[in-house]
């Protein structure tokens, strides 16, 4: 069974009486342990999609099944519960809490969790030395340079052991450098780590670290394929 089943999937906004259709009979299939980008140029629809995904936002029509479960019959309680324990978000903002420490941003999940509070800082802490924060445990997020704070994101991403991480434009805010080393830690989670990785970009070069490329455009998909020449990992933080 797939982990994600998208079907003419819609999306149209209602300005005053001005529709706009972001998203067109959009359909594929994502399976477990598949690291998938959907690329286009900006206004293509592709943040649209992800927030669908990620159960950010709802479908005008389509079905969207996440691992057997239909999204359509997921209350807000239930929908809560999958977007804290199976899903793991990275953004191009970062979204870290300002003056407030690297392990108190990586434990923000945890406040919504079953997780005892007594093994939050054993968890936070294990997820900072897998993105090599170790020693910024105890700095503030505005200490932090921009691919650092990418990576306090992604190890905050990882706190809950999600299904899958879903990353949009995460070397956005980045030199190309910095983005380099942080696709690589990405794409060593996906090839190491087995995590399954939806990522939104308009950058090829992004979108090459991915094994399958879907691209979209105008609200609709036009190709996709296999990523035939795949980037190469430099040495990363991952241990």
């Amino acid at each position: 069974m797939p982990l994600i089943e998208v079907k003419n999937l819609v999306k149209t906004y209602l300005v005053g009486d001005t529709s706009t259709t972001v998203l067109k009979d959009v359909s594929f299939e994502v399976e477990k342990g598949e690291f998938v980008a959907i690329m286009g140029p900006s206004g293509s629809g592709k943040s649209t999609l992800l927030h669908m995904l990620g159960l950010l936002d709802e479908p005008t029509s389509g079905t969207y099944i996440f691992d057997g479960k239909d999204s359509k019959k997921l209350d807000e309680i239930a929908i809560s519960k999958l977007r804290n324990n199976k899903f793991g978000f990275i953004f191009q903002a970062f979204n870290l809490l300002p003056k407030t420490t690297v392990l108190e941003n990586v434990k923000l999940p945890l406040l919504y969790s079953d997780i005892p509070k007594s093994e939050w800082d054993k968890k936070a802490l294990a997820a900072i030395e897998l993105v090599g924060l170790s020693h910024r445990v105890n700095h503030e997020s505005n200490e932090l340079s921009g691919g650092e704070k990418q990576r306090v994101a992604i190890a905050r991403s990882l706190i809950n052991s999600p299904e899958i991480i879903f990353a949009d434009e995460p070397t956005g805010n980045l030199d190309s450098k910095t983005g380099k080393i942080i696709m690589d830690f990405i794409q060593k989670l996906n090839d190491e780590k087995g995590h399954t990785i939806l990522l939104i970009t308009h950058e090829n070069s992004t979108a090459e670290h991915a094994k399958r490329i879907i691209r979209i455009q105008d609200g609709e998909i036009v190709s996709d394929e296999p990523v035939k020449n795949r980037r190469k990992e430099s040495d990363g933080y991952l241990k």
